[in-house]
């Protein structure tokens, strides 16, 4: 009942930026936070960076200072801006949003579908 639609994956050069976005629709009644987590070939799916509704943020330390997380909470929407980057950061990313379907709910995770952003000269 809740979908995650992203974009803005692709190919980069190494020191480019993009930028990735992820809109959630659906029944949602209120939202915890929203997050990015990446995985790469033969490692295990980490979190990249979150924010609350109320604008806390955390990010991991690769990307601290390069990456930048934002959201437009009235559109249910998360934005992650990524600059600088490096070949390492070559993964799928995928959104994720913390989410009750009523005030009365359980928070449930939801994923999108991912969307690859490969680094590359």
């Amino acid at each position: 009942q809740v979908q995650l639609v992203e974009s803005g994956g692709g190919l980069v050069q190494p020191g480019g930026s993009r930028g990735l976005s992820c809109a959630a629709s659906g029944r949602i009644f209120s939202i915890n936070h929203m997050g990015w987590y990446r995985q790469a070939p033969g490692k295990q799916r980490e979190l990249v960076a979150t924010i609350t509704t109320g604008g806390s943020t955390t990010y991991a330390d690769s990307v601290k200072g390069r990456f930048t997380i934002s959201t437009d909470n009235a559109k249910n929407t998360v934005h992650l801006q990524m600059n600088g980057l490096k070949p390492e950061d070559t993964a799928v990313y995928y959104c994720k949003v913390r989410a009750q379907s009523s005030g009365l709910g359980y928070y449930n995770d939801y994923w999108g579908q991912g969307t690859q952003v490969t680094v590359s000269s």
